[in-house]
C-alpha cells in the first residue's frame, strides 16, 4: 500500500523571534560562507553539531532545542557577536558597488548565468568539481561587485556522490538524499502561496519542475527540481544525480536547464538580456529565448535568432571533443522534434545548428557547436586554452586564419575571501590594509607583501600546515574506523605526517590525463626523497574518480596502496570524500601544490590559484593557467611545455623532471634555514608568488573582465538589435539572406603591389585591389589586407588586418580599393586580400561561405 497518497504535509521551522530572527536571515544567505565572523558565530552555537551537519547552519537551527535557542538571548557575548555580524551583513547589501561606480549601473543590463553545477559551500552539494566551484566563485564575485546577475541550475536530490574507500583502497560511492527543507533554500511561490511550476514537454508527457532560490549575497541562484509526485518516476529522476545516468538522462537534464531555466526566469518576472552559458550544457536556452521572441514579435526563427545571439555569451572549459556532449539525431528527434517544428525549422535545419558541417548527415549534434553558433562572444578559460579552442573549433570558421577565429580567453580566478585562511587574511590586513578584501586586483597593493616580516609570514603559514596535518589525521582515523581497523592502527593515525615537514598537496578529479600517479614512476627515488630523516617530505592526496571511470579508480587504489607501503607509511595520506571543506584545509596548509596534467588538456585549473593566495607555491606542468602565472621566482615549472607523441616517453621525461626539481631545488630551498629557523630563500618565493599571482587570478578580476569585454558589449549589441520591436534584427536576417544569394558574384579581379623583391625596413608599400562586386553596393563590403611574417611553410604568422579604402568604380564595373603596408619588421613577409560582407550599421559580418581571399 502507498501510504503517501492523501498525506497532509507541513514544514516545521525554528521559532526565532526578535533579534534571533536575524540569525535565520543570515543562515539563508550564503554570504556567511565567505565572512569569517559569521562562520565563527554559527560555530559558537554548537561546534560538534557544526561538524556533524557539514557546516550547515540551517540544519543546526532545526536540530537545536528551542530552549537552547531561547537561552542565546541571555548570552551577552553571543548577542553582541550576532549584532556585529548582522551590521556587517546589512552594510554589505547596502554598499555602493564596483558596477554602480564604474559601469553606469542604472542601465537595465540583466545577466543570467547558467551552469549544470554550482559549488558555493559543502553544505549545499550541487557540485562535483572545478566547473561547479568556478560557477560558485563567479556568483560570489558578481555579488561583491554588484553585477546585475542571477544564476540558474538544477537542484539534485542526491547531488554528486560521497566517496569512501574500502580496505583495498577501491573507491565506493554513496548517494545520500538531500533534505531540501534543511538546506539554505527557499521554494518560490506565487501570490496565493502555491509553488511556481515550470512545464516542459517530454515524449508523450509533461514534466513539471519547482523553483528553489539560494541567495548568494546580492545574487539569487534559481535551481529547478523535478522530484514531484505529479511527474512520472523516470522524470523525477532528472534531478536525482549530477552527471548520473545515460545519454538520454543527460539530454533531459540539459533541456530542463536550458529551456526550463529560461521559463523559470520568465515565471519569476526576470527577462535577461544577456545569458552566459557556462559550458555547452545550457545551450538549449538560446532556442527558448528565440521561441519567446518569435511569439512576442510575430517574427521568423532566423530574425529572432539574430536578436538572441547578440545577448548570449559562451564559456568552454573543455579542450578535447570527447569531453563535450554529442547527441544522435534520433535522440534529438525524440525529445525536441515537436519543439523545433514549432520554431518553423525542418529536421535538417535544426540539426545543422549543432553540426560543424551542416550537410553531414552522419555528424552528431554537438552542444558546444550549438552554443558557439548562437553566442555573440565565446571564450576559453586561459590564454593557452583560448589557443587550443580556436584550433579545436576552426572548422566552424574555415575561411578565417586561426588567430581571427572568434574565440577569446578570460582566464579563470578564485574568490579570494572564500579560500583564504583566517590567519593569512589577518596578516594581509595588518600589512596591506583592508582594501585587498574589496579589490584584490591592484598589483601595487600586493607589492606591500614585501613589507611583511619574514618571521610573521612563516609562522602564519606554519599554523595553517599544522591545522592541515591535524585534519588529515582525523580524517584518516575516521576511515580506519569505517573499514574495521584495529585500535592500535587507529591510534597510530595520530602519528602520520609531520607538522614541520615539507608538505606537498595533490587534489583534483582523478581523470587519467591529470596523471595522479606520475610521482610514483621511480619508487626508489621517491623513497629517498620522502624518507630523509633530516629533510622529510610528505604528500597528501585527495580526489574523486567518476563512478564509471575504472581507470581513474585504479589510480586512487594505486596511491592508497602506496600509502600502506612500509617505505611511505606516514608520509603519504589519501583523504576520502574530497569536497570544499577538504579543499580549504589543503590549499591553506600545503607548502607545494603539485599539478601534472598532460599539456594541453588542463583548460585552466584553479586549485593552484587558491594555494597561491595562502602563500603556498605551485609546481606544475606548463598547462592551463600556469604559463600565465609562472615567472621563475614564484614557483616551479615541470618541463618547458614540450609535448611528445609517445605518452610513455612524456611520462618518463616529466616524472624525472619532478624528482630533479624536488631533489635539487624544492627540498634544499625549504630546509635552508637561518639560525632562527627561517627559510629566507623559500620566503622570497612565497612573497614573489603572492605579489605576482594574487592580483591576476581572482574571480574579482575575472568577473570584471567578463563584464567589460563580454557582458556590456553583448548588452549593447542586444539593445541595438532589439530596439523598435527587433527592427534591426529583422533587417540583419534579411540582409544576410540577400548576401547569401548574391555573394557568388564577388570576385577579386586583380592585385597591384608596388614592391621590389627586397624592401628596406620602414618602406610603405602601396597596394591596389580590383574587386568585382556584382549587385552588392561597395558600402556593404569590407576589404582588407591580411599581412605579416611568413613561417617556413609560407603561412602568415600572427597576421594583422589593414583596411582597404574604396576609390572608384571603373567603366567595366570593377571597383578599385587602395591600402598601404608598412614594413616594420625584417624577414620574409606576405599578404593576402580578404573581402567579406559589411552591414551598414553593424560593420563586418562573417557568414560561412561569404568571404573571398585573393
Amino acid at each position: 500500500m502507498d501510504f503517501t497518497k492523501g498525506m497532509h504535509r507541513f514544514t516545521v521551522v525554528p521559532s526565532l523571534t526578535g533579534e534571533l530572527a536575524r540569525l535565520q536571515t543570515i543562515a539563508y544567505n550564503l554570504w556567511w560562507t565567505w565572512e569569517p565572523e559569521a562562520v565563527e558565530l554559527f560555530k559558537r552555537l554548537d561546534i560538534d553539531l557544526w561538524q556533524q551537519t557539514r557546516h550547515n547552519p540551517v540544519e543546526m537551527l532545526g536540530i537545536l532545542q528551542q530552549t537552547t535557542l531561547d537561552k542565546l538571548t541571555t548570552d551577552e557575548g553571543f548577542m553582541s557577536q550576532l549584532k556585529q555580524v548582522d551590521e556587517k551583513f546589512r552594510e554589505y547589501l547596502s554598499a555602493r558597488t564596483w558596477f554602480e561606480r564604474t559601469c553606469n549601473g542604472g542601465r537595465p543590463m540583466s545577466v543570467a548565468y547558467f551552469s549544470m553545477e554550482f559549488g558555493i559551500h559543502e553544505s549545499l552539494p550541487t557540485y562535483s568539481g572545478g566547473l561547479g566551484i568556478l560557477a560558485g566563485d563567479h556568483l560570489k564575485s558578481a555579488s561583491d561587485l554588484g553585477i546585475p546577475l542571477v544564476g540558474v541550475g538544477l537542484l539534485y536530490r542526491q547531488g554528486y556522490f560521497r566517496q569512501y574507500l574500502n580496505i583495498e583502497g577501491w573507491q565506493q560511492e554513496l548517494y545520500p538524499e538531500n533534505d531540501f527543507y534543511n538546506l539554505p533554500l527557499t521554494l518560490e511561490r506565487d501570490a496565493s502561496g502555491a509553488p511556481l511550476a515550470v512545464e516542459l514537454n517530454m515524449p508523450s508527457r509533461k514534466v513539471t519542475a519547482h523553483i528553489w532560490r539560494v541567495q548568494v549575497g546580492r545574487v539569487p541562484l534559481y535551481l529547478l527540481d523535478t522530484n514531484l509526485e505529479e511527474n512520472a518516476p523516470e522524470d523525477r529522476e532528472i534531478t536525482a544525480q549530477l552527471y548520473g545516468g545515460d545519454l538520454e538522462m543527460r539530454i533531459r537534464q540539459e533541456i530542463l536547464l536550458g529551456i526550463g531555466g529560461i521559463r523559470a526566469l520568465h515565471l519569476l518576472g526576470i527577462t535577461p538580456n544577456v545569458c552566459h552559458m557556462n559550458e555547452g550544457h545550457a545551450a538549449f536556452l538560446a532556442l527558448e529565448r528565440t521561441r519567446l521572441l518569435m511569439e512576442e514579435h510575430g517574427i521568423r526563427f532566423a530574425e529572432a535568432m539574430e536578436g538572441v545571439r547578440a545577448g548570449n555569451v559562451f564559456t568552454t572549459h573543455t579542450p578535447v571533443d570527447a569531453g563535450i556532449d554529442h547527441f544522435p539525431p534520433d535522440l534529438l528527434e525524440k525529445y525536441l522534434g515537436r519543439y523545433y517544428r514549432f520554431l518553423g525549422l525542418s529536421r535538417d535545419e535544426f540539426l545543422a545548428l549543432g553540426r560543424i558541417n551542416p550537410k553531414n548527415s552522419h555528424e552528431a549534434f554537438c552542444m558546444a557547436v550549438l552554443a558557439l553558433k548562437l553566442a555573440d562572444h565565446a571564450n576559453g578559460v586561459s590564454q593557452l586554452h583560448g589557443e587550443v579552442s580556436r584550433l579545436m573549433w576552426k572548422n566552424l570558421w574555415p575561411e578565417l586564419p586561426d588567430e581571427h577565429i572568434p574565440i577569446t580567453s578570460v582566464t579563470n580566478g578564485v574568490h579570494t575571501k572564500t579560500w583564504l585562511s583566517n590567519e593569512m587574511a589577518g596578516l594581509l590586513t595588518r600589512y596591506l590594509g583592508n582594501r585587498w578584501r574589496e579589490d584584490p586586483t591592484d598589483p601595487l597593493l600586493w607589492k606591500r607583501v614585501a613589507h611583511i616580516p619574514e618571521s610573521e609570514l612563516w609562522r602564519t603559514h606554519e599554523r595553517c600546515r599544522e591545522r592541515l596535518v591535524l585534519f588529515a589525521r582525523r580524517r584518516l582515523k575516521d576511515h580506519l574506523k569505517q573499514v574495521g581497523a584495529t585500535a592500535k592502527e587507529i591510534a597510530q593515525a595520530d602519528e602520520v605526517l609531520d607538522p614541520e615537514a615539507l608538505t606537498i598537496g595533490f587534489a583534483r578529479r582523478f581523470a587519467t590525463y591529470k596523471r595522479g600517479t606520475l610521482l610514483f614512476r621511480d619508487l626508489a627515488r621517491l623513497e629517498k626523497i620522502l624518507g630523509s630523516t633530516d629533510r622529510p617530505v610528505q604528500i597528501i592526496f585527495a580526489g574523486k574518480a567518476h563512478p564509471h571511470d575504472t581507470e581513474g579508480k585504479e589510480l586512487i587504489r594505486e596511491i592508497f596502496q602506496h600509502s600502506l607501503d612500509s617505505r611511505f607509511r606516514g608520509r603519504i595520506v589519501f583523504i576520502e570524500d574530497y569536497d570544499m571543506a577538504v579543499a580549504r584545509h589543503l590549499v591553506q596548509g600545503v607548502d607545494v601544490w603539485l599539478n601534472t596534467p598532460r599539456r594541453p588538456l588542463e583548460a585552466s585549473g584553479t586549485s593552484g590559484m587558491k594555494v597561491a593566495f595562502n602563500g603556498g607555491l605551485n609546481m606544475s606542468i606548463l598547462d592551463g593557467w600556469w604559463p600565465e602565472g609562472y615567472q621563475g621566482n614564484n614557483g616551479w615549472a615541470i618541463g618547458k611545455g614540450e609535448v611528445y607523441d609517445d605518452l610513455d616517453y612524456q611520462n618518463e621525461v616529466e616524472g624525472r623532471a619532478i624528482y630533479d626539481l624536488l631533489e635539487k631545488e624544492v627540498v634544499p630551498l625549504f630546509y635552508d634555514r637561518g639560525a632562527d629557523g627561517i627559510p629566507r630563500g623559500w620566503l622570497a618565493f612565497m612573497k614573489a608568488s603572492l605579489q605576482t599571482l594574487c592580483p591576476l587570478f581572482s574571480t574579482e578580476r575575472m568577473v570584471q573582465e567578463y563584464t567589460r569585454t563580454m557582458y556590456r558589449p553583448s548588452f549593447a549589441h542586444w539593445e541595438m538589435l532589439s530596439a523598435d520591436g527587433l527592427a534591426l534584427a529583422v533587417d540583419l536576417a534579411s540582409w544576410k539572406g540577400d548576401i547569401r544569394h548574391t555573394w557568388h558574384q564577388v570576385r577579386i579581379a586583380g592585385i597591384e603591389a608596388k614592391a621590389p623583391a627586397e624592401v628596406p625596413l620602414g618602406t610603405v608599400i602601396p597596394v591596389t585591389v580590383n574587386i568585382i562586386l556584382g549587385d552588392i553596393p561597395p558600402d556593404q563590403l569590407s576589404a582588407d589586407l591580411y599581412c605579416g611574417v611568413l613561417d617556413s611553410r609560407g603561412n602568415i604568422v600572427g597576421g594583422e588586418l589593414v583596411p582597404l579604402t574604396w576609390e572608384e568604380a571603373t567603366e567595366d564595373g570593377t571597383h578599385r580599393f587602395h591600402g598601404e603596408i608598412e614594413s616594420r619588421f625584417c624577414g620574409r613577409h606576405g599578404f593576402m586580400v580578404r573581402v567579406m560582407p559589411r552591414h551598414p550599421k553593424l560593420g563586418p559580418v562573417y557568414e560561412q561561405g561569404s568571404i573571398a581571399w585573393g
